[in-house]
């Protein structure tokens, strides 16, 4: 029994470990998309269906950033998965029913991969079809 809690521990460590390092990832693109005057209007904004990790606006458009950490950027990328990018995508449209022109607001989807040593690379509009 002691191994087994001792496992537990283990995975709520690497877990916590995980939650951290990714808060720290989407600190860090957060002040980069601010920093270059798309100001984060939202931060791990809850929809009915999931959850966008940054939300920002540049002139009319709003931008759905979701935040991706790994050792490298290549890592970070595929973690990215079909279903998830579907999930993005659904709980951005709830989002933008909230605003003045609904569902006709100018959308982009980008994704930031951030590697080990903190580098960020933004890929624009990354959920296009």
């Amino acid at each position: 029994m002691a191994g087994s809690d001792a496992a537990k521990a283990g995975r709520e460590s690497r877990g916590r470990t995980a939650y951290h390092a990714g808060q720290a990832a989407e600190d860090q693109v957060s002040r980069l998309y601010d920093r270059s005057g798309r100001p984060v209007i939202a931060r791990r904004w809850r929809g009915s269906i999931g959850e966008i990790d940054l939300i920002a606006r540049e002139g009319d458009v709003v931008v759905f950033i979701e935040v991706k950490k790994s050792a490298t950027h290549a890592q970070a990328a595929e973690h990215l998965t079909w279903r998830q990018q579907q999930r993005i995508m659904a709980t951005a449209s709830e989002f933008v029913g909230g605003e003045p022109r609904g569902q006709l607001t100018d959308m982009r989807f980008d994704v930031a991969l951030v590697d080990a040593m903190g580098r960020i690379e933004i890929i624009e509009n990354a959920l296009a079809a």
